[in-house]
């Protein structure tokens, strides 16, 4: 019988391509765990639904008689715990669920692992796992140099960021406190095939193939980290089957880009890639527009930690990985209009009015 894991937002964008990887790359059995809000669709794993080692599972994490029954239905190895609302502007606007999914469902999650834990045999509880996939923006931001390691300080910004800090030290309580076999890990901007048009790197292909004006937040110079998603979800793999438990891991990119330097890169690959393009230089669509309350400075990941004792480092550079990306979304906008729906029209959000 093949081990089963739990993912947790397995319809939502880095949680798909890791189904996808698991299916594809490994042997076992997945259960995607999702709500189905406006980030999540099933189509990110439509190339995976029929196979009979994965199985889908429409629950809120935030329903604990459910989550519950999901551990005693699967009896899972590990739980990869991915389901959250993930986008800062929204947070601004409406903070309350995200303290509701990242905060409370966590909590739940831990609660149910716990109890299931506790339950097993020896060598099964000796193999069970709770990896908690984070993000860099606990650690609030960087000046023009350093970078985030593992022992940083949290100073989480926004709404969304404190949220996901409090879920790791959520995490971390019930290792400490319980003893349950936990595992976090923080990554930097993840970018790639199937993400929801509401972050920068959609949004800018999709408005500028349309020939609509390209926002750019204050002055775009705000530095991120970039890190493709099938690095990342390798990355995962990694710490999950040879971490050590109790530890944290930072996950990045070694891609340091200004927002500016980005929205450049794909305009000039949107030049290149359409030939009967609405406008002859997409960066003459670029407009700067008010920056977003609390806009951290610069993000940048120290992944040295995970190097050095996992051997993980990514395989895409930046080129490599937006050139992929822009192609991608140029070949499928029907499954751009298919996550959109009627839900949003890629308008701005997050002016905290």
């Amino acid at each position: 019988m093949n081990p089963t894991i739990i993912v947790t937002g397995g319809a939502g964008f880095i949680g798909s391509a890791l189904v996808r990887h698991l299916i594809h790359h490994t042997d076992y059995d997945v259960v995607n765990v999702d709500k189905l809000t406006y980030a999540g669709t099933l189509a990110s794993v439509a190339s995976v639904a029929d196979d009979e080692r994965y199985c889908f599972e429409k629950v809120d994490v935030c329903d604990r008689d459910e989550v519950v029954r999901l551990f005693d239905e699967y009896q899972p190895q590990a739980v990869i715990h991915l389901a959250a609302e993930s986008h800062v502007d929204r947070s601004i606007d409406g903070p309350a669920a995200f303290i509701q999914t990242n905060i409370v469902g966590t909590a739940n999650l831990l609660d149910a692992a716990r109890t299931y834990w506790d339950g097993l045999a020896d060598e099964d509880a000796e193999r069970f796992r709770f990896l908690n996939v984070s993000t860099d923006e606990v650690y609030g931001e960087l000046g023009e140099e350093g970078f985030f390691t593992e022992e940083t300080p949290y100073d989480p910004s926004s709404p969304y960021s404190a949220s996901k800090a409090s879920a790791d030290h959520l995490v971390r309580a019930w290792h400490r406190t319980y003893g349950l076999p936990v595992l976090v890990t923080n990554c930097s901007n993840n970018y790639g095939p199937h993400q929801y048009p509401e972050k920068l790197i959609p949004v800018v292909i999709l408005k500028a193939r349309s020939g609509e004006d390209i926002p750019v937040y204050g002055t775009g110079e705000n530095v991120r980290d970039w890190l493709f998603v099938d690095d990342h979800v390798r990355a995962l793999m990694r710490v999950l089957e040879h971490g050590e438990v109790g530890q944290t891991y930072n996950i990045g990119g070694h891609n340091e880009k200004t927002n500016l330097e980005v929205v450049h890169a794909i305009c000039g690959l949107l030049d290149e890639m359409l030939d009967e393009a609405a406008v002859d230089e997409h960066a003459s669509l670029i407009t700067f527009v008010a920056d977003r309350p609390g806009h951290d400075l610069r993000y940048a990941i120290d992944a040295s930690k995970i190097e050095s004792t996992l051997g993980w480092t990514p395989e895409e550079t930046f080129e490599s990985g937006i050139r992929k990306t822009v192609r991608w979304y140029l070949d499928n906008l029907d499954w751009c209009k298919t996550a959109l729906g009627d839900s949003y029209k890629l308008e701005r959000l997050g002016l905290g009015g």
